[in-house]
C-alpha cells in the first residue's frame, strides 16, 4: 500500500478550513508538464539533441545554434483531461477541457565569418493544471467531514460545523468550556467534485553560438506567469432512518431537528509569477549522432493565494448559511534542479531520439512567505514523502522520401515522486504526430498525446472515505512554421 500521507496530494479537500499550504502546492509547480512544440511532442518529447526548432527554449537551448534562417513559429493545443472514480463501490466519471495558445516566436540567425549564432525570443505554454474529480456514493462507516471538522484541533474548522448548527459545545460541572462535540456518526451519503484549472506561460529570450565546429552551447531566460483556480464542492446527506426527525443535533436549539444535508465550497485562485534560466550543449559527433545535455536550473515562483470557504446546513424547517470567508496570502516556492541527457541517431530518413531527466523532488521548497514554523513543517515533509526520479523519453521520426511528409511516434515515462509508489502511479504517454512541407517554407505539424495513470485520495482524515481513481489525458498541438 501506498504511504499514507499521499493521500493529501488528490485534487480535494483538507481538513482544515484554514488553506494551510503543503508539499502539494510545491509539487504542483515542480512536476514538469508534456506542453511542448508539435514536433517534439509527436516524439515523446524526446528533443534534447535535436531543438532546432523554437522548441529549443523548452528543451535544449543550444539547439537554437542549429537554426539557419529566421524561423517563426505558432502552435495552438487542445487538452482533455478525463477521471473515472471509484467511490465505496460507486463509479462516476467527469471531464474538464481546455483550448489555447500553446507556442509563437521567432528565431534570428546572425551573419557570422564561422559557425553561428542565433538568438530567439518565444512564448510557450509549459504546464498547464486543468483537472477534475468528481465521487458520489453511500459511506457506511461512523466517519464524515462533519464529525473531523467537529473534532479539528484548529477552532475555525470547530466555529464551522457549530455556526451550521452541527455541533454544540460542552461543559464541565464548573462551566469550563471543554470542547464541541456532534451526534452526527457518519452513515452519510457522500459526494463531491473539483473542477482545476489554468496555465504556466513563459516569455523566454535565448540564444546559442557555435563554439567550435559541431559544437553548440545555449542558454535562455524564462519570464514566468500564470494562474490555478480550484473549485471544490462537498456535499453530505442523511436519512430519516439515522436522523429522524425528532433529533436535535444541538440540544439547546430547535431549528436543528431533522437533518438532512450538509454543503462545504471553497475556491482556491493563485496568481503566479517567476523567472529560471537553463543552459544547454549540443554536440554533432557525426553526421549520424547528436549528443545534447541540459541543467535547468531552480525556478522561483512567488504565489500570491485567495481562499475563500462557505457553507450550507439543510434541517427539516431551517436552513443554516455561513457567508463566503476570504483569507489570503504570499509565499515563494523554489523547484529542484533538473538534469537531462540526450541522444538522436539519424539514419537516412530516420531519426531515433531519447531523453533521460534527472529530478530530485526532495531539493523542492518553500523559500519565503508563511510563517517560519510552517515552512519548516512543509520542507521537512517534502524531504520525508519525496525521492529522486528519472523520467525517460523516446522517440521516433521517418520522413517519406520525395513526399514532404514525416510520420512520428514516441512514449514518455514520468515516474511518481513519491517513496513506494507502485508502478501504476507513474504517469504513461504514447505520443502521434506527422509533419507536412506545404511548400518550401512552410510547414505544418500535427503532435498527439493520450496518457493514463493511477491515483487515490481522502477526503478527511485517513482511510475512512477513500476515492479511486482512473486518469487519462490527451493533448493535441496544431502548429505551423515558416522560413523566411
Amino acid at each position: 500500500m501506498k504511504n499514507g500521507k499521499k493521500f493529501l496530494m488528490i485534487l480535494f479537500l483538507t481538513v482544515s478550513l484554514m488553506n494551510a499550504q503543503d508539499f502539494n502546492d510545491a509539487l504542483r509547480l515542480s512536476e514538469p508538464g508534456i506542453s511542448s512544440g508539435p514536433r517534439a511532442l509527436g516524439m515523446g518529447n524526446a528533443y534534447t539533441a535535436l531543438s532546432n526548432d523554437l522548441s529549443a527554449g523548452i528543451f535544449n537551448p543550444a539547439g537554437f545554434g542549429l537554426i539557419k534562417k529566421l524561423e517563426f513559429d505558432g502552435a495552438i493545443s487542445y487538452n482533455s483531461f478525463d477521471n473515472n472514480t471509484t467511490f465505496f463501490g460507486t463509479q462516476t466519471d467527469n471531464s474538464n477541457s481546455w483550448t489555447r495558445l500553446s507556442q509563437f516566436g521567432f528565431a534570428f540567425p546572425v551573419p557570422t565569418a564561422r559557425g553561428s549564432l542565433v538568438f530567439s525570443i518565444g512564448f510557450n505554454q509549459l504546464k498547464d493544471f486543468n483537472g477534475t474529480y468528481k465521487f458520489n456514493g453511500y459511506n457506511p462507516g461512523n466517519n464524515s467531514m462533519i464529525q473531523d471538522l467537529t473534532f479539528s484541533p484548529f477552532k475555525d474548522d470547530n466555529d464551522f460545523t457549530y455556526n451550521l448548527g452541527l455541533s454544540y459545545p460542552l461543559y464541565d460541572t464548573h462551566k469550563n468550556y471543554l470542547g464541541d462535540t456532534t451526534l452526527i456518526n457518519g452513515k452519510l451519503n457522500q459526494s463531491g467534485r473539483t473542477i482545476q484549472e489554468g496555465y504556466l506561460n513563459s516569455w523566454s529570450f535565448g540564444g546559442a553560438a557555435e563554439v567550435e565546429k559541431g559544437i553548440f552551447v545555449g542558454a535562455q531566460i524564462n519570464v514566468i506567469s500564470g494562474t490555478f483556480k480550484s473549485t471544490s464542492d462537498y456535499w453530505e446527506e442523511g436519512s430519516l432512518a439515522n436522523y429522524p426527525s425528532n433529533l436535535l443535533l444541538d440540544p439547546t436549539d430547535p431549528r436543528t431537528a431533522g437533518f438532512e444535508s450538509f454543503y462545504k465550497s471553497s475556491v482556491l485562485k493563485w496568481d503566479i509569477s517567476g523567472w529560471d534560466a537553463k543552459i544547454g550543449l549540443l554536440a554533432q559527433i557525426n553526421e549520424s549522432f547528436n549528443l545534447g545535455a541540459t541543467i535547468q536550473f531552480p525556478r522561483t515562483y512567488t504565489i500570491k493565494e485567495s481562499y475563500s470557504v462557505f457553507g450550507i446546513s439543510n434541517f427539516k424547517n431551517y436552513t443554516f448559511a455561513i457567508d463566503p470567508n476570504t483569507t489570503k496570502s504570499e509565499y515563494d516556492v523554489t523547484t529542484p534542479y533538473e538534469f537531462t541527457l540526450g541522444g538522436a541517431f539519424h539514419i537516412r530518413h530516420l531519426t531515433i531520439s531519447a531523453d533521460a531527466k534527472l529530478i530530485d523532488y526532495t531539493q523542492m521548497e518553500f523559500s519565503d512567505g508563511l510563517d517560519p514554523q510552517t515552512r519548516a513543517d512543509n520542507n521537512s515533509q517534502i524531504k520525508d514523502l519525496f525521492r529522486t526520479v528519472v523520467n525517460l523519453n523516446a522517440g521516433a521520426e521517418y520522413v517519406i522520401p520525395r513526399s514532404g511528409v514525416a510520420l512520428r511516434a514516441g512514449f514518455i515515462y514520468m515516474p511518481s515522486p513519491f517513496k513506494d509508489d507502485p508502478s501504476d502511479y507513474d504517469k504513461k504517454y504514447i505520443t502521434l504526430g506527422a509533419g507536412f512541407a506545404l511548400d518550401q517554407n512552410l510547414t505544418l505539424d500535427i503532435g498527439f498525446a493520450h496518457g493514463w495513470w493511477k491515483d487515490f485520495g481522502d477526503n478527511y482524515s485517513s482511510y475512512v472515505s477513500t476515492t479511486f481513481q482512473d486518469i487519462s489525458y490527451n493533448n493535441l498541438i496544431f502548429g505551423l512554421k515558416y522560413i523566411f
